[in-house]
């Protein structure tokens, strides 16, 4: 059963910075999953933040957060990680980590089997 638990959000002012993390359990030896983060505001749907993949050297990002969010991940500690620099207002959302053991980098919501409980991040102006 695999589990996620996001950390690491929390109140920002515009320009701060933030590190959110996800604790990973439950994978299959010897399977690749893919990792993302998503992030959801009231009434809005799920947005793809940022993907990565064991096997593929560079993260895909949504257009908005490239140049100012990174995605990594520790396979060590089965932990991924999203730092987010520049906040503005418009970051703020429910930030939810989510893996699959689909091959290569997704954005899409759909494709994603397993779903943390998510973390508030706001960011004030």
């Amino acid at each position: 059963q695999v589990q996620l638990v996001e950390s690491g959000g929390g109140s920002v002012q515009a320009g701060g910075s933030l590190r959110l993390s996800c604790s990973a359990s439950g994978f299959s030896q010897g399977r690749y999953y893919c990792m993302a983060w998503f992030r959801q505001v009231p009434g809005g749907e799920r947005e793809g933040v940022a993907s990565i993949y064991t096997r593929i050297a560079d993260p895909a990002y949504v257009d908005s957060v490239k140049g100012r969010f990174t995605i990594s991940r520790d396979n060590n500690k089965n932990t991924l990680y999203l730092q987010m620099n520049s906040l503005t207002p418009e970051d703020t959302a429910m930030y939810y980590c989510a893996a699959d053991p689909i091959y290569g980098l997704s954005l899409l919501s759909y494709e994603y089997r397993y779903w943390g409980q998510g973390t508030q991040v706001t960011v004030s102006s």
